[in-house]
């Protein structure tokens, strides 16, 4: 779920680190993408919520979309380095729980429809992302030539890492958590609901943000924890606005605790602290020479047959997406 309501927070107490560019403008640019979210994105974001199939029974949604997505970037000489989750930490298993659970309850919603429409519904409520779409995926990025990464835990938290060390420029996400690690430079959808175009994107600035809301780093963390993660539950009524206020007053969670009377879960400054070291996890620990990195060379013959005879998209469309790249191929 990432940080809850923390882009509220920033639209509120740091609008100015947020900027609304065309996506041209990062032409030259690395870009290290969150890839478990974008495929996720992929899945959710289909026209009237259909799950598309290959004759075979695969949900193919997922390539698709990645593709087509990554012809965009390509077009535009933007160099993009996917990023995969590694093992969740231990602390996250509640919430991974959580999300099963509503997984199969959609799944017996579906079940019990009566209409197509609700069917579909529930059907993409019920989607999770498994090792074969994953795999896919990587077979995709490996045909088109472009690299990717699976660090030994989250792939946000290493992404951010990337860019927080200057190996990329950016990190493409909808996950706010890369606030939180300290990425200085965050893509996402526009979420400016006035710019209607698709052109346009969200670049979310740390260096801005952090300075707005006056906090140091690990207090920055903090504050994040206590607005809701997946990695500890909340607090009974504090909400962001409350939360930035203890910190600010307080400093830490265990003063917080010491000068108010919240009722607080059991184990919760245990649960906290190890929510903070997950949020620290790859700070200061990742060299460029230690990066371990897949690369491949592209093969226009290899991304052609496996688009339309594996995945069965049409034959025109994936001939003519490609058609502009075959230069940068060779």
């Amino acid at each position: 779920m990432g940080i809850k309501s923390l882009t509220k927070t920033i639209k509120t107490v740091s609008p100015e680190s947020i900027t609304h560019e065309n996506l041209y403008k990062l032409s030259g640019k690395r870009v290290a993408v969150d890839a478990s979210l974008i495929i996720y994105q992929q899945l959710f974001n289909t026209p009237n919520g259909k799950l598309f199939k290959n004759s075979k029974g695969m949900v193919t949604n997922h390539i698709t979309g990645v593709f087509y997505k990554i012809m965009n970037y390509i077009s535009l000489n933007i160099e993009l380095i996917f990023v995969f989750d590694g093992k969740p930490p231990d602390n996250k298993s509640a919430c991974i729980q959580e999300r099963k659970e509503k997984s199969l309850k959609a799944k017996e919603l579906s079940e019990k429809a009566t209409t197509e429409e609700e069917k579909q519904k529930y059907n993409k409520a019920s989607i999770r992302v498994t090792k074969e779409m994953i795999d896919n995926v990587k077979q995709l990025l490996s045909l088109l030539g472009i690299s990717y990464i699976q660090p030994d835990g989250e792939g946000e938290a290493y992404a951010s890492e990337l860019c927080r060390i200057g190996y990329v420029d950016y990190v493409l996400t909808e996950d706010m958590d890369v606030m939180a690690y300290g990425c200085p430079k965050m893509i996402r959808r526009c979420i400016d609901s006035s710019i209607k175009r698709k052109d346009i994107i969200s670049v979310i600035s740390y260096d801005k943000l952090i300075s707005d809301i006056d906090l140091e780093h690990t207090s920055f963390i903090d504050f994040c924890i206590l607005c809701g993660c997946d990695y500890c539950p909340i607090i009974p009524k504090v909400g962001p606005v409350t939360a930035l206020k203890l910190i600010r007053k307080y400093g830490t969670i265990e003063d917080i605790l010491k000068s108010t009377n919240y009722n607080v879960p059991e184990n919760y400054v245990e649960m906290f602290q190890k929510a903070k070291e997950n949020f620290l996890l790859f700070r200061d620990k990742v060299t460029v020479e230690t990066i371990p990195i897949h690369t491949s060379e592209a093969s226009v013959e290899g991304i052609e047959s496996f688009l339309i005879n594996d995945i069965e998209m049409n034959e025109k469309r994936v001939r003519n997406a490609l058609k502009k790249f075959h230069n940068k191929y060779k």
